[in-house]
């Protein structure tokens, strides 16, 4: 498995795990993709049934990991989940709410967010595939709480490795900011930016595009921009349907609460995969870029002032960095693109594709992110994908063409046409009816 750049770097020589690993963000400051979606053949993940959950982690990255040995991969997993670190041995248990919802209850790791899972392993992996080219590596972050401690966490006191986290001065629940605020660890530093999250993420992703600042100091990323973080996700989503089902093969839905785009990215990347996730449905707090954006197709960021403050402070993003591997087309074809498709999205009162109709809302979601969501949590989005198999995905954006981009006019019916090019039609359920269903989650 190797991987390319979404803006078009590493296509005339992609580049294996462990470079994109150690390199964050492409030269050209695109995310590392797949050259394409591994797939699960035909009871393959029939036979995962009742495995522990460190089975079936390296059944899920041993198909995105393709230069380490097979061994040294087992070891890494097995270092990283512990029943000393999760608990228990489950790692990742469910917990039936009522008939037909389940809570998948991905916060037991040591700083109690769901980030423990893929940031544990990307100790281990840092640490491994360092030592074995015997480099060091500067990690530049951006939290606005839970990727900076877990990071942190994960991090701290290992060899070859120097953590600087940018968070938002004030903007921090007390919590997370008393967990990163209070390690003492030499190599692990910490950067108050007075401003908002995707204040520090664009510091993040100016630093890295620079390539010769890069280079000289070995720059990488442990935010979601690092493909590695994905993988590590993706299992647990694998994991949760086996133990959510009501039958082999039987669908469920995945209801996640999402600022940065990285988790239910992982939920997508399943179901390519061979998950039979049925309905992915993304819900936002007031902070609602990814709710616009899959509902009318603009990306539309917001500015500093624009991005409010709320009880769900992981959330409150405005910039999703990982909406960039969707617009692209993921994984690899169309990559090119991207530039077009993540330039600022008209003004208001100029076209860029029609808004979906509502739509009749899936079922009540059957495993869930355990997340501090806003109580007034209240927007939500569902990303249809075509059947398992197919060679397209979900890619759900306005593109421009080429003869009136000058104009900053869309393409007559570009969401139509994308949505035919890529088999993604949207489909959203009904706002009211969604929220109660994320409401009654996070309780």
């Amino acid at each position: 498995m190797n991987y390319v750049s979404t803006r078009g770097a590493w296509h005339d020589r992609p580049q294996p795990f462990s470079a994109i690993l150690l390199e964050g963000l492409a030269p050209d400051g695109g995310l590392a993709v797949p050259e394409r979606y591994p797939a699960f053949a035909t009871g393959e993940l029939e036979r995962l049934a009742g495995a522990p959950y460190r089975d079936i982690a390296y059944a899920v990255l041993s198909r995105f990991v393709g230069d380490i040995p097979a061994g040294d991969l087992k070891a890494l997993i097995g270092r990283a989940y512990t029943a000393e670190k999760f608990g228990s041995d489950a790692i990742v248990p469910i917990r039936e709410l009522e008939p037909g919802l389940a809570l998948l209850q991905v916060s037991n790791g040591p700083t109690l967010a769901f980030k423990d899972i893929a940031l544990q392993l990307l100790g281990e992996l840092f640490e491994y595939a360092l030592a074995r080219a015997g480099r060091r590596i500067t990690i530049l972050g951006a939290t606005s709480g839970d990727t900076g401690s877990s990071a942190e966490v994960a991090m701290r006191g290992r060899r070859g490795i120097d953590v600087f986290m940018l968070s938002p001065h004030g903007r921090m629940s007390p919590f997370q900011q008393a967990q990163m605020f209070s390690l003492a660890d030499a190599n692990i530093h910490n950067l108050a930016v007075e401003g908002t999250f995707d204040d520090c993420q664009d510091i993040v992703k100016a630093i890295s595009a620079d390539a010769v600042f890069k280079r000289r100091y070995a720059i990488g990323a442990v935010n979601s921009i690092n493909w590695a973080r994905i993988a590590a996700q993706v299992v647990y989503y694998v994991h949760g349907w086996l133990a959510a089902r009501r039958a082999p093969d039987g669908p469920i839905d995945v209801a996640v609460p999402s600022g940065n785009f990285g988790n239910i990215l992982a939920a997508h990347v399943a179901k390519r995969m061979g998950a039979p996730l049925r309905r992915l449905v993304l819900a936002t707090n007031e902070n609602d870029v990814l709710d616009e954006f899959f509902r009318t197709g603009r990306y539309r960021p917001r500015s500093a002032a624009e991005t409010r403050a709320t009880s769900s402070p992981s959330m409150d993003i405005s910039k999703a960095s990982g909406a960039t591997r969707p617009r692209s087309g993921i994984s690899g074809r169309g990559s090119r693109r991207t530039a077009a498709s993540t330039s600022p999205a008209p003004t208001p009162g100029r076209r860029s594709g029609r808004p979906g109709s509502p739509r009749g809302a899936a079922r009540t979601p059957t495993a869930s992110r355990r997340s501090a969501t806003s109580p007034r949590a209240t927007a939500s989005s569902s990303i249809p994908t075509r059947p398992t198999g197919s060679r397209s995905g979900a890619s759900i954006a306005t593109r421009r063409c080429r003869c009136c981009a000058s104009r900053r006019r869309s393409r007559p019916s570009s969401r139509r046409r994308f949505a035919r090019r890529w088999g993604a039609i949207l489909r959203v359920p009904p706002r009211s009816t969604v929220s109660s269903r994320v409401r009654s989650t996070a309780r």
